[in-house]
């Protein structure tokens, strides 16, 4: 089975890297069509083929410029790899962000997959979900993460039922055995007090400021919002109670495990998410988690790999991390159910063989 995994934009790395070597072993063979990420090193190529097709000439910095550059060269690069496609048994796109253009660019000679990572968009351009809604009809099936992803593009957008599949997101492990990481920085390094970590990309719809307010009163511990801000974050850190440290940067491969590993309890306080990268990362280091009742978040705690609370309740918020951190046995019991849920059901190589299993029907 030849597979193309195709992220024009290199939007998620990880995922893209780790789906494809756990292919590579199930015995497929696999090229990732990407462009060159922009923001730190990939994990290497493991048993796969990487060909970085698009956006050759665009510039890595600065950012705004790199996205007009490579809206420029997104027609041109799509027209280039339709032809390439031929090469694949199977075409699996896990992005294409230009919805308006795209449902009309696609590959025609060879059955086509889309990984809705976003089920729909969160803030929606003008008739974007409509172009969203056309592209997930022009292919030939279309992969979530979780059954309440399945039940939104069905109900919500009308999607035909048997074309999409559920295939859970799978546990990063890979991030444990990282060869070149590097510790903390010795200003959190120095730390002894417990850890909430709260980590990814800083955005409004992953409620900082309800992790922000559900502190107040906790002393003997340090929150820490980890990433590279996405939104304007002074209002936060002015908002911000004591002992709370902001880490407003990207944090790549090398540094991430030391991050993960000192962390006592990741909390994923979010308003609205299908699922979620960094969900997946504490899973694989067995991390005690919190997280809100959102999406496909209920999933993963009905496996005992995660505890709960209503989304937007800080008062329900603060109760779980006061408790947690209160009982380091209870922390240690939940975080052994993240980690057993990392290695059976969220593990790659199960992952694989449910792609396969997709990719095999589509080609008979």
């Amino acid at each position: 089975m030849k597979v193309h995994v195709v992220d024009p934009a290199a939007y998620t790395p990880p995922y893209d890297h780790a789906l494809c070597a756990a292919l590579a072993l199930a015995g497929a063979e696999v090229t990732l069509v990407t462009s060159r990420f922009a923001y730190a090193g990939v994990p290497p190529a493991t048993g796969y083929a990487i060909d970085e097709a698009f956006y050759r000439r665009v510039p890595a910095r600065p950012a705004p410029v790199r996205r007009v550059a490579r809206l420029a060269r997104h027609v041109p690069d799509m027209l280039r790899y339709r032809r390439s496609a031929a090469r694949a048994d199977v075409v699996h796109f896990q992005w294409l962000a230009v919805q308006h253009l795209d449902a009309h660019l696609l590959p025609r000679s060879r059955p086509l997959v889309l990984t809705a990572h976003d089920v729909l968009p969160r803030e929606p351009r003008p008739g974007q979900r409509d172009a969203q809604r056309r592209l997930y009809e022009r292919v030939d099936a279309v992969v979530v993460h979780s059954e309440h992803g399945r039940a939104r593009l069905v109900g919500e957008l009308g999607v035909d039922p048997a074309r999409v599949t559920v295939i859970p997101h799978g546990a990063f492990t890979h991030l444990l055995d990282v060869p070149d990481a590097v510790p903390l920085p010795a200003e959190l390094a120095a730390v002894t007090k417990p850890v909430v970590l709260l980590f990814g990309l800083m955005r409004p719809y992953k409620g900082i400021d309800v992790a922000l307010e559900a502190w107040r009163g906790i002393e003997d511990a340090e929150l820490w919002v980890v990433g590279m801000p996405r939104m304007d974050v002074a209002p936060l850190r002015a908002a911000a109670p004591p002992c709370v440290r902001f880490v407003e940067r990207f944090v790549d491969d090398r540094e991430l495990p030391a991050f993960f590993e000192r962390a006592d309890v990741v909390v994923l306080p979010y308003r609205e998410i299908d699922q979620s990268g960094v969900l997946f990362t504490a899973l694989a280091f067995g991390r005690p988690l919190v997280l809100s009742a959102v999406g496909g978040f209920p999933e993963v705690a009905r496996d005992g790999a995660a505890e709960l609370v209503p989304p937007g309740d800080a008062a329900a918020l603060h109760a779980t991390l006061r408790r947690l951190l209160d009982d380091p046995a209870a922390r240690a019991a939940l975080g052994a159910r993240a980690a057993a849920a990392a290695r059976e059901r969220y593990g790659w190589t199960q992952v694989a063989r449910a792609h396969l299993d997709l990719y095999e029907r589509l080609t008979r």
